[in-house]
């Protein structure tokens, strides 16, 4: 069956042949055919289809992709939030809170929240999204977060480098070994990412290096936590390591700008982690000035940056971090694809998939213009309509 959107005030489409950053169309229409994006255009050339619905002049615009988020844990760790809001710092350490709780808990337990948050995601217009482990950092528990994440989504991330757990504390090679082993092999068969938190309190370059190597040689593909509590190494083992995404980017020198403007690597920013910790934000206008493809994520984890909301992070971006609402817009969607190696997402060109979101508003810039007011109407993912 085919489907006809028509009478879009304002259609985005991330089309990169059109003249400008969003292939925006006006007073346009859309039509979805399989689950997929068969025809755009001017409405009043649209053909017809087998169900027409008016969009009554509202925005129409792609699905948010979400290429960073920790949706596999348990506990709640809103003291630490409410002490950092009173002047304590933000330390990596605090992941080993979450790690005794996921530890402990059911599977079903992991499940249901899980599901909980997915559910967020996907009313607040995220049609694709990462989940990644590493808060097991077992390798039974990290295999079986890992086994829960692919019941939800097909990008999978391997985050047993995370922080060394507290059994491993004074034999760090020990624990990079089971990771690079035992942990990877059992991991491997339930992901398509690995991922390394490579910054101060958690793993070094060599460390990050061994692991990404070692899971590329597992058919893993990379990603990192790059240079987010302070200038490091992390950016140039990611750029070094071809991976996908650098994520956080929060404190870069010049020469890791430079390094990320001349590779396929993405930085991905996730301005809810600064939000919450009350840290610098990253500087958008820095990176996309020198040509860096950057993607903007939500980063959903129970420590530094628990939101499922892009609409969010779109605003903060905006506001604190020199996007234009229009870059904004593309990196949480185009953006987000990058980092994840999809061209099948994040735009609303013929052939991609029929991923959208209507906004009850006639431009998607109110997203950054009216923050906290919840403008979507509709959510639609392959040509089915989810929200």
């Amino acid at each position: 069956m085919t489907t006809l959107l028509h009478n879009v005030g304002e259609l985005i489409t991330n089309d990169p042949a059109a003249d400008d950053l969003l292939g925006v169309v006006t007073d346009a229409a859309l039509v979805i055919d399989d689950g997929r994006v068969a025809w755009v255009g001017p409405s009043a050339a649209a053909p017809s289809a087998d169900e027409a619905i008016d969009c009554d002049g509202a925005a129409v615009m792609p699905g948010f992709v979400d290429s960073h988020a920790h949706l596999v844990f348990a506990g709640d760790r809103s003291a630490e939030f409410a002490a950092r809001m009173a002047g304590q710092p933000y330390a990596a350490g605090g992941i080993r809170t979450t790690v005794a709780a996921t530890r402990a808990a059911s599977d079903e337990e992991l499940r249901a929240r899980v599901a909980h948050l997915v559910a967020e995601l996907e009313r607040q217009g995220s049609t694709t999204y990462e989940i990644k482990s590493g808060y097991g950092l077992t390798t039974p528990d990290e295999a079986r977060s890992l086994r829960i994440a692919a019941e939800f989504t097909d990008e999978t991330t391997f985050l047993g480098a995370h922080v060394v757990p507290p059994e491993y504390d004074g034999d760090r090679s020990g624990y990079v070994d089971l990771v690079c082993g035992d942990m990877l092999t059992a991991c491997a068969p339930h992901a398509r990412w690995a991922d390394v938190f490579c910054d101060r309190g958690a793993f070094d370059a060599d460390e990050t290096t061994a692991i990404l190597t070692a899971a590329q040689g597992r058919g893993l593909m990379p990603r990192v936590h790059a240079n987010q509590l302070e200038q490091g190494p992390g950016v140039a083992v990611a750029v070094a390591q071809g991976a996908a995404s650098a994520d956080h980017c929060t404190h870069l020198s010049d020469a890791d700008v430079a390094l990320l403007a001349d590779s396929d690597t993405v930085a991905t920013l996730l301005p809810g982690a600064e939000f919450s910790t009350r840290s610098p934000f990253p500087d958008a206008r820095r990176l996309i000035d020198a040509g860096v493809t950057v993607a903007l994520a939500t980063d959903c984890n129970p420590g530094s940056s628990y939101t499922t909301s892009m609409p969010f992070c779109i605003a903060v971006g905006v506001r604190d971090m020199h996007f234009t609402v229009a870059e904004a817009l593309w990196s949480a969607t185009a953006g987000g694809a990058a980092a994840l190696r999809r061209t099948d997402v994040g735009g609303l060109t013929p052939g991609q998939r029929a991923d959208l979101m209507i906004l009850d508003a006639p431009s998607a810039l109110h997203l950054a213009y009216r923050p906290g007011v919840d403008l979507i109407t509709q959510v639609w993912r392959e040509g089915e309509r989810i929200r």
